[in-house]
């Protein structure tokens, strides 16, 4: 025997088939334009003392004047290599140069000693320009044992900067600065100042000796 539903039942089920078809239809929704994000939904990337250029191939070059010092020149320049570099393979070019202050004359001069086209990690480079300054520097007037090394913002060039200081008795220190890329790395030592101005000055140094 069949089973007999009421019309108006069967009415209620199909009126219920289609609103539900409908809403599941993907033209339907195609339709609807998109809504924008509010403006409070971007985020900016953080600031970070790494600049992308630091990710190039850079090289060295002496400069006449670096970071607005003069480099020495004459008899009382620095004539030999103070700091070993490290191993020097071909195509790496190896830059040692002192440099005066404004106005200096006489009195110890900022040291510098860099390569570029490092074949290894260049921060291991920079390790080892580093011990060998540090020994150059406590033969050299400084005393005591450095400090940690601190990062500052290292310049346009990216990469990472950092400098340490080798306390004494008084207010002001020797500093070494030191720079590593992922092709260069360079050592800097700044007689008698503080690690934040030397490295203002090392980043300036660096963006007319690196290239």
């Amino acid at each position: 025997m069949p089973i007999l539903v009421p019309r108006t039942l069967l009415a209620t089920i199909a009126l219920s088939t289609t609103l539900t078809l409908t809403a599941c239809d993907p033209a339907a929704e195609a339709e609807a334009p998109p809504v924008p994000p509010p403006a409070s939904a971007a985020v900016s990337a953080p600031a970070s003392s790494t600049s992308p250029a630091g990710s190039g191939k850079h090289t060295l070059a002496e400069a006449a004047t670096a970071g607005g010092l003069t480099k020495a020149t004459g008899a009382g320049a620095v004539s030999d290599v103070p700091v070993d570099p490290g191993e020097m393979r071909d195509g790496m070019h190896l830059v040692v140069a002192d440099y005066n202050r404004a106005g200096q004359t006489s009195g110890r001069r900022i040291l510098f000693v860099g390569v570029d086209s490092v074949p290894e990690d260049p921060n291991k480079r920079r390790e080892h320009l580093w011990r060998g300054l540090i020994d150059y520097a406590l033969q050299n007037g400084s005393t005591g044992t450095p400090s940690t090394a601190k990062p500052y913002q290292p310049g346009p060039f990216g990469g990472s900067l950092e400098c340490l200081s080798l306390p004494e008795s008084t207010s002001t220190t020797d500093v070494i600065c030191g720079w590593s890329d992922t092709t260069t790395a360079a050592v800097a030592l700044f007689p008698r100042t503080t690690p934040a101005d030397a490295a203002r000055l090392f980043a300036a140094m660096r963006a007319d000796l690196e290239h």
